[in-house]
């Protein structure tokens, strides 16, 4: 039998807000761990090594400080999109496929806080 409810109740978006608050935490955490290592400009001493090892070491830093910069675009974009599920909560429309307007399954929604579409209407975009 399929659920036919229009929306979550207030009791499951409370249950909803808690966890994503809790992702955005450890989400701004690990963006904040990221941003550090992409700050940090600490120098190891290649300057008085051979200018061959000190190229390789120079082309490791920046393809890492690439890397690092693609998981902090990527953390950030995660943070925004979870955000933006505590802005459906307010506005009781959390868990409801945008494509489709059927309510997302709640265990879809544990594993996947943000979503925004149900598997039906994932798989439909394929």
């Amino acid at each position: 039998m399929q659920d036919e409810r229009v929306r979550y109740n207030d009791s499951d978006l409370q249950e909803f807000k808690k966890i994503i608050h809790e992702k955005i935490a450890k989400a701004e955490k690990d963006l904040a761990l990221i941003n550090e290592s992409f700050i940090n400009d600490q120098n190891n001493g290649t300057d008085d090594t051979s200018p061959t090892f000190k190229a390789f070491e120079e082309g490791a830093e920046t393809l890492s400080k690439e890397q690092n910069a693609i998981l902090a675009g990527r953390q950030e974009k995660f943070i925004r999109d979870l955000k933006n599920a505590l802005i459906r909560i307010e506005n009781k429309t959390y868990g409801v496929c945008r494509v489709t307007g059927k309510l997302i399954p709640k265990e879809r929604l544990l594993a996947v806080p943000h979503a925004t579409l149900s598997i039906e209407a994932k798989n439909m975009q394929k």
